[in-house]
């Protein structure tokens, strides 16, 4: 599908949708970053153009695709915050659901038909077993995990419908930052583990350990924590996987080798060589103890592996990105 073509990417400006794009921009494509840089950066858009705008304006986004010849379309322009979904559902639903229908309806009656689809694994809820297949029951135990789930619902209809062919992509920690250092991860409030453990690292605020008397080899939550760039090689692959056989899917992306809390602060405390701050606070409600995934059905069917699997080298990447940008895009080299 390369050779100029042009992909939009909604949300674009934000942390894994610019990384998508930078992804696509390697492979060949032309990028239209679309973005309302309310949680995004314009200092992120490095690769592509950049148009302004909402994804609850379905008449600038056709505009947008018909005006730039748009073959296919990812999607990113999503709220992320889980405990923010829980106290805010309103919000949640109107972006993540009605914003997200916005763009498929924009898509159908531009007659754009290839979609990826920035899915999560919070569509699982609690894990009934792991590592977590595609075929694990999906019961969300949060707004943010049901409005994804929303939306992976209403594919198969919108394909039957109006021939949209779709790819979910259902990824776990997303970590770590781009590994030549142009772009990385910068979000207000920073809710993630490992750029909170550097900050705290660095001087900034204290780090929080949510439980320790999980039945886990140290009584920390265990989670798969998969690089960002890995994250935007696999929509590519989506992508083309998409064109090259017309056939729709969800997949899990994530390395298959969980990591405890402790292990990502003694990772950070290796790289950075300073100490992580951090205390003990109760365990969160509906955190699970293990969660990762499998991703053999990626790996056979869109011939995806994870280059920066190492969680040291994932940590690596996000400290180089905090050292050279350590107040984010906001920082003056940025």
């Amino acid at each position: 599908m390369a050779g100029s073509a042009a992909v939009l990417v909604t949300g674009g400006a934000g942390y894994i949708g610019s990384h998508a794009a930078k992804a696509l921009h390697g492979g060949g494509y032309r990028v239209i970053v679309y973005d309302n840089l309310v949680a995004g950066h314009r200092a992120a858009v490095k690769y592509g153009e950049l148009v302004e705008g909402d994804i609850a304006d379905v008449a600038a986004l056709r505009s947008v695709m018909r005006t730039h010849e748009v073959v296919g379309v990812m999607h990113f322009a999503a709220f992320l915050d889980v405990g923010e979904s829980v106290r805010d559902p309103i919000r949640y639903y109107r972006n993540n659901v009605i914003g997200a229908l916005g763009v498929l309806e924009a898509m159908t009656a531009e007659g754009v038909h290839n979609f990826v689809f920035s899915s999560t694994c919070a569509t699982y809820g609690e894990p009934i077993e792991t590592p977590i297949t595609e075929t694990h029951p999906q019961n969300p135990i949060n707004s943010y995990g049901e409005t994804k789930l929303a939306i992976e619902h209403a594919l198969p209809h919108l394909q039957a419908a109006h021939g949209i062919r779709w790819v979910a992509l259902r990824y776990f920690n997303a970590s770590g930052a781009d590994p030549d250092g142009e772009i990385g991860e910068d979000h207000s409030p920073e809710i993630h583990l490992i750029p909170r453990a550097i900050e705290a690292a660095t001087g900034g605020r204290g780090l929080q350990v949510f439980g320790d008397d999980y039945p886990t080899p140290d009584g920390t939550c265990l989670r798969d924590y998969v690089h960002v760039t890995d994250l935007a090689d696999a929509h590519v692959r989506a992508l083309e996987a998409i064109a090259e056989t017309g056939r729709s899917g969800a997949y899990n992306l994530g390395t298959g080798r969980p990591h405890s809390v402790r292990e990502v602060i003694d990772a950070v405390e290796r790289v950075t060589g300073r100490t992580v701050p951090w205390t003990l606070a109760p365990r969160r409600p509906g955190d699970p103890a293990v969660l990762y995934a499998s991703a053999q059905k990626a790996h056979a069917e869109l011939r995806w592996t994870p280059r920066y699997a190492d969680l040291e080298t994932i940590v690596r990447t996000a400290w180089d990105w905090h050292r050279s940008h350590p107040q984010g895009y906001s920082t003056g080299a940025a």
